[in-house]
């Protein structure tokens, strides 16, 4: 058994080429191989989101606080609150974050293929956070 004990592990700052806004990430757990699980808290200011992305495992949302839009490629723009739970299936492109007035805080759980658990795309336009 390892206990992370709060506090143990240091935030980071979601980097500019694949976040825009002001982004927190507080890595929750990164299981050893064979295990595939790995999870973080996630809080955006307002108006921060990340990029178009995808997961080659995918993705589940867990919101915890707060009011955040999420969007898939080709779908409308959806509205995700606190106790919402955002599953994108494997190979899903696509993005979220806070909404423009309001911060929002999820935990991102998605597993890893071979190392990896996310591929970054290009950045969402202001039109595209906008729905327009």
């Amino acid at each position: 058994m390892e206990i992370f004990e709060c506090g143990s592990r240091p935030s980071s700052r979601g980097p500019a080429e694949y976040f825009e806004g002001a982004v927190r990430i507080d890595l929750a757990f990164e299981a050893p191989a064979p295990a595939r699980a790995r999870g973080a808290t996630v809080t955006f200011e307002p108006g921060a989101r990340t990029a178009w992305h995808t997961h080659p495992l995918g993705q589940t949302l867990i919101v915890t606080a707060g009011r955040g839009l999420a969007q898939s490629w080709g779908g409308e723009l959806r509205e995700i609150r606190a106790g919402d739970i955002v599953w994108f299936p494997p190979g899903e492109k696509h993005w979220h974050g806070a909404a423009a007035d309001t911060g929002m805080t999820h935990i991102a759980i998605q597993e890893a293929l071979d190392g990896k658990v996310v591929d970054w795309l290009e950045h969402v336009t202001d039109e595209q956070y906008r729905g327009e």
